[in-house]
């Protein structure tokens, strides 16, 4: 074992561990939450699109101000709080489906209150990392845990498809609760991380979202990374709003075959990360990024054309192949921008990125929705692979193109902060 590596600390074996059984059920809900929707409450496209916007409007809402809100409280208490508030909401879905009272609204007010969790969830993770490995282990710490997010996607939504075919979707989501429930046990191992400072030394809550803000947005290389990503994301979820109502209800295809085409996508994903750090260590970290986005982007153009027999699989290799992107640019984004940032910023900087990033799925759910409604399942497929094949534009023009490393220098310590 590396002397500097992250396996060595107990700590991040324990969030690693926790993490894996979050994950797992926050995949398996990816699944059956939505097949709730289409095959017991026959939502229409609009309320599907609907749906998946309200379980990532949270990071628009409040995710700036959780930024600022988790540098001032402990992490560890964050990520068992978050987790807690996952598993009551997930396990009310099965209880009112088993007493014939679920409804649309209430799958409404569950993944939107899950989104506020997640939230803080997210953000607390990767604030707590670089304390947890020491700065100089973050690249295989993130590698690590973009793994860990890849393998989940495979298992997890594997797991998820055949639940809900063959236990009812109510069933997955009682799992979904449960993971929760065992990840939120789990971290209770993790020691408390150091205090945060006292309520007469910190800023008001306006200040530090601006603090954050201008770190990212001032920044051209964070710029950059951030556009790309949200770009991703927008396509991305463009896409997968209607992937249940094309699986099910125009290709009349079993839950199982939707689950196996997201796990598909996770092996990309996973391939992706594991192989970040050696085509950094040969073409350098930006060249990485940039050729990376110029050779696999455009594979997203396959995806619209998913149909029964081999247009499935061909539309499921373009998939892979803009997820295999997608793990690189995690692992290689998400080290770059924590080594760029002072621990006083780090919750501040993931809630901007988490802001924009997850702003754009909520976003693309709300656009898929309405294209589906007034133009179609297709033409929404479309929008979104158009943006996959473009995305990595605003990375391949930037300076990040250049970086053959990531910064060695230590962070500049944030700006003093006046009194509110």
């Amino acid at each position: 074992m590396q002397p500097n590596s992250p396996w060595r600390t107990a700590d991040f074996r324990t969030l690693f561990s926790a993490t894996a059984l979050s994950q797992l059920g926050t995949n398996v809900s990816y699944v059956a939450v939505p097949l709730i929707a289409v095959a017991e409450l026959d939502a229409s496209p609009g309320q599907v699109g609907a749906l998946a916007t309200l379980s990532t409007l949270a990071f628009l809402l409040i995710g700036l101000p959780a930024g600022a809100w988790v540098d001032r409280m402990c992490h560890r208490r964050v990520l068992i709080a978050a987790d807690l508030a996952r598993a009551v909401l997930f396990a009310s879905v099965p209880l009112a489906w088993w007493l014939d009272a679920l409804t649309l609204g209430q799958l409404y007010a569950v993944v939107l209150l899950n989104g506020c969790a997640t939230v803080f969830f997210d953000v607390g993770s990767q604030s707590t990392l670089p304390g947890l490995v020491g700065r100089d282990a973050l690249v295989q710490a993130n590698a690590a845990m973009m793994s860990l997010m890849a393998v989940s996607n495979v298992a997890g939504r594997s797991a998820g498809g055949a639940l809900v075919q063959f236990l009812t979707a109510p069933v997955a989501v009682l799992c979904t609760a449960a993971s929760h429930l065992a990840s939120a046990l789990q971290l209770t191992r993790v020691h408390p991380d150091q205090a945060p400072p006292t309520p007469g030394r910190t800023a008001g809550l306006r200040t530090q979202i601006g603090e954050g803000v201008r770190h990212v947005f001032g920044n051209a290389e964070l710029r950059a990374l951030a556009l790309t990503a949200a770009l991703t994301n927008l396509g991305s979820q463009i896409i997968n709003t209607m992937l249940p109502v094309l699986f099910v209800r125009e290709l009349g295809l079993p839950a199982s075959a939707l689950g196996l085409y997201w796990a598909a996508g996770g092996v990309g994903l996973l391939l992706g990360a594991r192989c970040a750090r050696p085509l950094a260590g040969r073409l350098g970290y930006g060249r990485t990024l940039g050729v990376m986005g110029l050779c696999l982007a455009p594979a997203g153009l396959l995806v619209p054309l998913i149909d029964r027999g081999p247009w499935l699989w061909l539309a499921g290799a373009g998939g892979v192949l803009v997820l295999f992107k997608t793990g690189v640019d995690n692992v290689l984004g998400v080290s770059l921008r924590q080594r760029m940032t002072a621990d006083t910023l780090l919750g501040r900087m993931n809630a901007t990125f988490r802001f924009v990033l997850t702003g754009a799925l909520a976003v693309g759910a709300a656009v898929a929705g309405l294209i589906g409604e007034l133009a179609g399942v297709r033409a929404t497929l479309w929008v979104g692979a158009g943006l996959l094949a473009t995305a990595f534009l605003p990375v391949f023009l930037s300076p990040v193109r250049g970086r053959r490393e990531l910064p060695h220098e230590q962070p500049l310590m944030a700006a003093p902060v006046t009194k509110s």
